[in-house]
């Protein structure tokens, strides 16, 4: 189950041009074009005749035609235009969804049209602000979305399976963690303190000894992890709030469902130390996309033996605290918006 009156992010914005793209969000299929104005629409992705995809068709001005029998629908969903008939029945539309473009993500409303408030769409600036240099792709995955979520709220995974980049030993034995949460959010905040840093870390941050470590991990309702890590020489105040000289990082992820066992996964890396310098937002991007990469494998694994025997028994630790705490959240909107 899906939380639906909610902002999900449905593209990165070079994604959608004119020509349609078809994406299946909350298990709706969902076709996006450009209109004229660069401006972008969403609509159901299935002509209300016989039911073919609109995205087979072709995108007209700012209408998009059926490529079966030519039907025409306008960008709210209403068809405009049938070839052979004058006549056309007010029956004659798909559903239209609103969107938002906003730091370089499209945002989509899957739920009640009425209650699609833009002030709503959760902070991503990080991705197109002046002071911080960006960059992110999109993974599709074959797992379910909470794997994802869990995953970025519990970070002692670094340890054994980002050995080559963002993890070592440290992010497990030497950690100091707290879980904070209530209705709308939970924040898990990790700090590893005068130990050597990984590899991904020295490569960027061109340390030469031990440092202050910091992982402030922040989740919003329905599917939204930001991450704040970044590290400092050991002992030069990072806890107390000196971060001066290190390094700060932002890691961005929007987590789209696509269906009960398939998952967009929008993400992105942000940096702000040598903002211009591309080189090394490309070197941070490839560091953090190897290590999600080896994320990806291990949803896949764990969403197969979950198929394989959906109930079998598993059992909680310490650290899976932050997952626990977003999946109540999660379960609870999907609960009041069933009762409503």
């Amino acid at each position: 189950m899906f939380v639906r009156n909610a902002w999900y992010v449905a593209a990165w914005d070079h994604e959608v041009e004119q020509a349609p793209l078809a994406r299946t969000i909350l298990g709706e299929p969902v076709v996006m074009y450009r209109k004229q104005d660069g401006g972008v629409v969403a609509l159901e992705d299935r002509c209300c005749h016989r039911r073919l995809p609109l995205s087979e068709g072709e995108v007209q001005g700012d209408r998009i035609q059926c490529a079966y029998h030519g039907m025409i629908y306008d960008q709210s969903g209403a068809c405009v235009e049938i070839p052979w008939q004058k006549t056309i029945t007010k029956a004659a539309r798909v559903r239209s969804y609103p969107i938002v473009e906003r730091h370089r993500w499209i945002w989509i409303w899957m739920g009640d049209a009425a209650d699609a408030n833009p002030n709503t769409i959760t902070d991503f600036h990080w991705l197109d602000d002046a002071g911080w240099g960006a960059k992110g792709t999109r993974f599709h995955v074959q797992s379910n979305y909470k794997l994802i979520i869990e995953n970025l709220l519990d970070l002692t995974h670094l340890a054994f399976v980002h050995r080559s980049t963002i993890g070592n030993d440290a992010v497990a034995n030497a950690a100091a963690v707290t879980c904070e949460h209530n209705d709308d959010e939970v924040t898990v905040t990790r700090w590893t303190l005068d130990q050597p840093p990984p590899p991904t870390y020295a490569k960027a941050g061109g340390f030469e000894g031990n440092v202050d470590r910091w992982q402030i991990i922040h989740f919003t309702p329905p599917c939204f992890v930001r991450l704040d890590v970044g590290a400092c020489d050991a002992g030069t105040g990072a806890p107390e709030g000196q971060r001066q000289g290190g390094i700060r990082m932002r890691n961005l992820n929007a987590i789209t469902p696509e269906s009960d066992t398939t998952t967009h996964y929008f993400w992105a890396q942000a940096h702000d130390f040598e903002v211009t310098n591309q080189a090394i937002t490309d070197l941070v991007f490839e560091q953090v996309k190897t290590a999600f990469s080896e994320d990806v494998a291990i949803f896949e694994a764990q969403q197969k033996m979950i198929d394989h025997d959906p109930e079998a028994p598993t059992i909680n630790l310490s650290q899976d605290a932050g997952g626990i705490a977003a999946f109540k959240i999660i379960d609870d909107l999907v609960a009041r918006e069933s009762a409503e």
